[in-house]
């Protein structure tokens, strides 16, 4: 495999559901246990605050106890160790990748360990449980928090600096992605025509044809040998 100079990784529920966290489009998954009108649109969080709050709650408790598993912690060496610039583009709402270490992460989806404010708007790291009476730090507001997700129509985040990217990349990576969900799906169509294209997946996506190679299995496996074979 030839050098690369600008890295972007796009990396979708598949590569964090070998740490144990639930996906949403598999069988046995969130979605089959919530409908995502009720606890993942802005209509539900008008409707029942509480319910959306404790679903987001639940989530963001489950991450301590969920570890980075070796495709977290591949990429992370290979941002590292890389001559070139590594990005990673993620639609998952965890912090697995900066646990690992990978530094140079965008979060389109947003974060389960963040707030934001409604009065002021501030962005507010955020541990423990929202509650009703939970207090904005920055205005002093109460009741005005909400879990700084991007619910289903709601625009991602950061989307100007993400096509940025994907201008810049010469080599771009898909991991653990279903492709069915845009903008995420149409990332490798933006790249230009000789960045080269790969895709890591336990099967096959809906895009998997647009991809100049497709690797199926574990990302556990697959990207510690992809990251050795950059780096060699």
């Amino acid at each position: 495999m030839g050098t690369f100079s600008n890295i972007v990784i796009l990396t979708g529920a598949g590569i964090s559901a070998e740490s144990g966290i639930m996906t949403f489009r598999d069988a046995g998954g969130l979605w089959e246990q919530q409908r995502i009108e009720d606890v993942a649109t802005p209509e539900a969080f008008v409707r029942d605050p509480a319910r959306v709050q404790a679903f987001y709650n639940e989530r963001r408790a489950a991450l301590y106890t969920v570890a980075p598993n070796r495709a977290h912690e591949a990429l992370a060496r290979l941002e590292r160790e890389y001559p070139g610039t590594v990005t990673i583009v993620t639609q998952n709402v965890d912090d697995l990748h900066e646990r690992a270490g990978s530094s140079r992460v965008v979060h389109m989806h947003g974060e389960l360990r963040k707030v934001r404010c409604r009065m002021c708007g501030n962005v507010i790291e955020w541990e423990d449980d929202v509650e009703e009476d939970s207090g904005c730090p920055d205005c002093c507001t109460v009741g005005r928090l909400r879990p700084h997700i991007v619910w289903f129509g709601e625009v991602p985040l950061y989307i100007d600096e993400i096509s940025s990217l994907l201008e810049e990349a010469d080599l771009f990576i898909s991991i653990g992605t279903s492709g069915e969900v845009y903008p995420a799906a149409g990332f490798v169509i933006e790249v230009k025509e000789h960045t080269h294209t790969i895709e890591i997946n336990l099967e096959p996506s809906r895009g998997a044809s647009l991809f100049d190679e497709c690797r199926q299995g574990p990302a556990g496996i697959l990207v510690p040998a992809l990251v050795d074979e950059l780096l060699s």
